[in-house]
């Protein structure tokens, strides 16, 4: 009845934000972006919120950290500093202000515009929706395990739950919903991750005790000595790097998390959200992967032919705890994934309705039309996702679950490099842009369906998204220095944004 109350409560909420703020969702600006007038709080929120969900609570936290131990900790470190204080720092303002003056509010809206091309618009919007559908029906699957931990109910009625609950608020409230619930979801992470971590620990004796015991563990079958998951960089650390790598500058090149920057409010909120952000992820992803650490203390489900199931770890750590922590934890859980879920599909239905039915099929669309498609295209999306989430959680199809693995390397690697050269340097061009977009996309899909190809480093779908960042930022350079250059003029026009003049008062700026 407890856990049953919580649930409840929070549902209840959610609808509520979701209903109050259809008021300010009547136009594209609204819907899609909150009116470019969203403060500190809620965009360091909606950004962090929009980064861990279900996947990195259950998945990556009990993946990574059976296999680095402890030093799983430093994807949260990293997620922390380059994926959130660098990323504000470098992208956040540049971001507001281009976007602003080139009148875009997606990603294929910014290169056409930035580019001068229709066609690499209408490229980066089927990237998007190829690899974010799978993305998204990727942020189900952490839930079916806690939820039979905790109430013995089907995963579908858990994906029905949560598709019909998360379609409701975004539907009537549009990016302002999302951002004002990703906040009290954000405030249910943080403190559902520490009083977990503590309560997990305990089971153990505290943290001295439970650090001991984890320093005891060795592997003969994996070759790793006692000690060496409570080591500083952990058995493997090369490995740990392309982690690492993809999980933090990854974030760099996502549609969902760049768009948070689009609509935020000022410059005081761009320094206010970029510490916000910052201490958020560290609490959040650095708890998580903390938590994961500590795995190899606990028994494992194990599959058919003896192999580890990943996904177990975490819900069988949670298994002693008090029927008020794992309401919490469940509570967490759902903020996580529907966070994500709404930003995914916010994200993919406007791409979809502004870069595509727009741009080809009607020209002419009034903004009613406009906002009325993407709330149309937002439902099938949810209900794409959650279709693809039961049939392969009943069926079992691998593919599907390979599809997801890829779809945050190859949506990173496809963009980061474009966006951050775009924002930065007049001398891109088209032909460095369409390169890199084909370039991650086939090593990503060749990754996954060819596996055996790759050299032994980039056999993981994780190592070679790493790769495809790293590779994106070498490939647009070299290949903009032998290209056909952009109109001088068009490009002066776009930069010019950032030649405008504005007064300060003397505390700011002496003169």
């Amino acid at each position: 009845m407890i856990k049953i109350a919580m649930l409840v409560v929070f549902f209840g909420i959610m609808l509520f934000i979701g209903l109050y703020c259809r008021k300010n969702s009547t136009d594209v600006n609204g819907f899609v972006l909150g009116g470019r007038s969203v403060g500190p709080w809620l965009t360091a929120f909606a950004y962090g919120t929009s980064y861990f969900s279900a996947v990195v609570f259950v998945g990556y936290a009990g993946q990574f950290g059976w296999k680095y131990g402890i030093a799983a900790t430093w994807a949260g470190i990293g997620n922390a500093i380059l994926g959130s204080l660098l990323a504000w720092t470098v992208l956040g303002r540049r971001t507001r202000i281009m976007t602003q003056h080139l009148d875009s509010a997606t990603m294929p809206q910014f290169f056409s515009k930035r580019y001068d091309s229709s066609k690499l618009k209408l490229l980066s919007s089927a990237v998007i929706f190829i690899f974010l559908i799978p993305y998204t029906a990727s942020l189900y699957n952490g839930l079916s395990r806690l939820f039979g931990m905790a109430f013995d109910i089907r995963y579908e009625y858990c994906v029905i739950g949560m598709s019909v609950l998360t379609a409701i608020y975004v539907i009537a409230g549009g990016y302002m919903a999302t951002a004002i619930n990703d906040f009290i979801q954000g405030i249910v992470m943080i403190v559902g991750i520490i009083a977990v971590i503590a309560a997990v620990l305990n089971t153990h004796g505290g943290l001295s005790a439970a650090m001991d015991s984890l320093s005891q563990i060795s592997s003969e079958s994996e070759g790793i000595k006692q000690g060496a998951f409570t080591s500083f960089f952990g058995p493997d650390p090369v490995n740990l790097l392309g982690v690492v790598l993809l999980t933090s500058l990854g974030t760099w090149g996502l549609p969902q998390m760049v768009q948070k920057f689009y609509a935020i409010k000022n410059e005081k909120a761009i320094t206010k959200g970029t510490i916000i952000s910052t201490i958020f992820a560290l609490i959040v992803a650095g708890g998580c992967y903390f938590l994961g650490g500590f795995g190899r203390l606990f028994t494992p489900d194990r599959a058919a032919d003896g192999s580890i199931i990943f996904d177990s770890i975490i819900p069988n750590m949670l298994k002693g705890l008090s029927e008020p922590l794992i309401g919490i934890v469940i509570i967490l859980v759902l903020s996580a994934s529907m966070s994500t879920l709404s930003s995914l599909v916010l994200a993919s239905s406007s791409t979809l309705t502004l870069d595509f039915i727009k741009e080809k099929i009607s020209k002419n669309m009034s903004e009613k039309k406009q906002v009325f498609t993407m709330r149309v295209l937002i439902l099938v999306f949810i209900v794409i996702s959650a279709f693809i989430a039961i049939v392969q959680h009943n069926s079992n199809i691998t593919f599907i679950a390979q599809l997801m693995g890829v779809s945050w390397g190859a949506l990173a690697g496809a963009f980061l490099a474009p966006f951050l050269y775009g924002l930065y340097w007049k001398g891109v061009t088209k032909a460095s842009v369409w390169v890199n977009i084909i370039f991650s996309t086939v090593v990503m899909l060749a990754n996954m369906l060819y596996k055996d190809i790759f050299p032994v480093v980039l056999k993981s779908p994780i190592n070679a998204g790493a790769f495809c960042m790293i590779a994106g930022l070498i490939i647009v350079p070299i290949v903009s220095m032998f290209t056909k250059k952009m109109d001088k003029e068009k490009v002066d026009e776009v930069f010019s944004c950032y030649s405008k003049s504005v007064t300060v008062s003397v505390k700011d700026h002496m003169g």
